[in-house]
């Protein structure tokens, strides 16, 4: 965009946070469970006394609060941040460029991907957060990261604060072995065969295929993730050093925190229960995930609990979550194809009925069915999925038409989806009514025994830090390459070398005319170093999923580049830190610089940015 003008929307669930205050209520929370010992009683007095804070946090209007659990229950934090909902893109470059490599080079080092864009955050002339309009004017932060375009040298100092998802170091030597042996195993066998599913039903059409690309891009980085984790998890002993790190911690806690020790008892036989209906309770997250049945289930479910109080419905379907789920339901269509879900869905539920019948759900045996008193089949599952995916709810606007109904409208129509829903809620209650319990269980279970843990290390002189959880966090450390194999060692930077030698001229290694034209004409003005230009590096930083565009920070918190992946060799940190291995992969400032000026000519942001343009407008 050349003017505030022609900048574009993002998307209608498109938000910008900015963390404003982080507060512990750990206090709060204790509080009010005393004298509760019921698992499920437990689950509801936490939920209420978590909406609670929320509502309170969120009062004034323009914030989204959210508690954030730490150490399994052991800690709770309430985080307040301003929700900007007008953002509009700025920029970004061509695709060849921020997605060089693909899934090909997806997770791996050497890289040379220019994984970067910019948004900018809009609020009302007043300065308050506002529904996106014309009259709204660019947001102006307290403070904001100066941009260093020097970039960084190898072993300098580096830190990132970002948006971790989740991490699993503190997970027991059973969970290690069950995500081993059977989760991570079986979901690289449904991954792929979804992904088969998507090719099959797409061929020869390309519209299909438009809608469907980020999914498939996501299972192909979810595919290599799980594989990425079993590769590591065969490097070294994971269950053996994380059952001895237990038996050394029971041994100690056994006189020093006993309740410690019946926690970690307790969470042995809970997944024990977890292992019986595994099976069942992954085929039906996936099915959670398809578009049709997701619509339906969120359509009907808002009709019931827009019945309760606000503070009694379910989390997830508050008057605040009633904005993210109509702008959801209105976007479905850009990644929705009847014929390729109809397939994935139809392979799920074979699957589904191939379990023993005691593993099954009585309402989703009736509705694939189709009637009750008979058994469902294969045939009668195909003429039930006919008639689903013939529902108005696959048009947008009939969809939206449903949305703020009555909970007696939906149970009165006759569409096939709504039909569905209603046929199937009383089981999705009862599962959801089952996890509570679990989590209940779990919330007293899983603090005890991080308590010991956090007592034994202090024992030993040392400090343990909580797992990530989606909420602020730094990290730090130093450029430096690694060494994953004997006789392999890979430098901390890439170069714009590297993007010529990868080049094919076809998908994904289909660098621009333009960027190429740069190259060859040395056009690299003051961001290369000795003449080449670089374009990504590597970090022994701490990253996990939820980390990408995070911004890296040099010792004076000015940007040097934006964290985009981390290296292949290392995905199963999340379970085991290896600081040997564990790399960050960032693009580098000067790279994210020289596309901007060289290649695309967007002076103007470079001079909003501070950064005076080396080549002509």
């Amino acid at each position: 965009a050349k003017t505030l003008g022609e900048e574009v929307r993002a998307a209608p669930t498109a938000r910008i946070f900015v963390t404003e205050e982080i507060t512990e209520v750990s206090a709060e929370i204790a509080k009010a469970l005393e004298g509760i010992t019921d698992d499920r009683a437990r689950y509801d007095a936490i939920d209420a006394r978590r909406k609670a804070l929320v509502a309170e946090c969120e009062a004034p209007g323009g914030y989204r609060c959210d508690v954030y659990v730490f150490h399994g229950g052991a800690q709770y934090f309430l985080v307040r941040q301003m929700e900007i909902r007008d953002v509009r893109l700025v920029y970004a470059p061509s695709n060849a460029i921020g997605a060089y490599g693909g899934d090909i080079d997806n997770w791996i080092w050497p890289r040379h991907t220019g994984d970067f864009a910019y948004y900018r955050a809009y609020v009302g002339p007043d300065g308050k957060p506002a529904d996106f309009n014309e009259a709204n004017v660019p947001y102006r932060p307290r403070s904001h990261l100066k941009v260093q375009p020097k970039g960084v040298a190898e072993r300098d100092y580096v830190m990132i604060a970002g948006y971790p998802g989740r991490t699993n170091r503190y997970r027991l030597a059973e969970e290690v072995r069950d995500a081993i042996e059977w989760q991570y195993p079986t979901l690289i066998a449904r991954y792929r065969k979804v992904l088969g599913l998507i090719e099959e039903h797409t061929k020869d059409r390309p519209d299909a295929a438009i809608k469907y690309a980020s999914s498939v891009m996501g299972f192909n980085n979810g595919l290599k993730n799980f594989e990425g984790n079993l590769d590591g998890f065969r490097s070294f002993d994971a269950v053996g050093i994380k059952t001895a790190e237990e038996e050394a911690i029971v041994a100690w806690a056994r006189e020093q925190a006993p309740d410690g020790v019946r926690g970690y008892e307790e969470m042995r036989s809970q997944l024990a229960g977890l292992r019986e209906r595994r099976e069942r309770d992954q085929i039906l997250q996936l099915l959670g995930g398809m578009s049709m049945m997701s619509a339906a289930r969120d359509l009907y479910r808002l009709s019931i609990e827009r019945a309760k109080p606000d503070a009694e419905r379910e989390a997830g379907f508050q008057t605040r979550d009633e904005p993210r789920i109509k702008a959801r339901l209105e976007q479905i269509e850009r990644r929705f194809d009847a014929k390729v879900e109809r397939a994935i869905v139809e392979w799920l539920l074979a699957d589904y009925l191939a379990l023993p019948a005691d593993k099954r759900l009585p309402e989703l045996d009736r509705w694939i069915a189709g009637a009750e008193g008979v058994a469902p089949d294969a045939t009668r599952l195909a003429a039930t999925l006919d008639r689903l995916y013939a529902s108005e709810l696959a048009d947008t606007g009939k969809r939206m038409a449903w949305f703020g109904r009555a909970r007696a409208d939906i149970e009165g129509s006759q569409d096939p989806a709504l039909a569905m829903a209603v046929a199937l809620m009383p089981a999705w209650l009862r599962l959801e009514d089952e996890s509570k319990r679990y989590q209940g269980e779990e919330s007293r279970n899983r603090p005890a025994w991080m308590a010991a843990r956090i007592a034994y290390a202090k024992a030993q002189g040392r400090e343990v830090y909580a797992d990530a959880n989606s909420s602020l966090r730094v990290t730090f450390g130093n450029v430096q390459g690694y060494s994953p194999r004997d006789a392999v060692n890979y430098s901390a930077f890439t170069w714009h070398d590297g993007i010529v030698e990868k080049h094919t001229g076809k998908d994904p290694f289909d660098a621009t005319e333009k960027q190429l034209a740069a190259i060859r004409d040395e056009r690299f003005g003051p961001y290369a170093v000795d003449g080449r230009v670089p374009v990504n590096f590597v970090a022994d930083l701490d990253i996990t999923g939820g980390n990408s565009g995070s911004p890296v920070l040099n010792a004076r918190a000015e940007l040097i580049g934006l964290a985009f992946d981390g290296n292949y060799e290392a995905i199963s940190s999340g379970w085991i830190f290896n600081p040997v291995l564990t790399r960050t992969i960032a693009v580098d400032v000067r790279y994210m610089l020289w596309v901007m000026d060289a290649v695309d000519g967007a002076h103007g942001l470079l001079e909003e940015m501070g950064i005076e343009p080396a080549f002509e407008r």
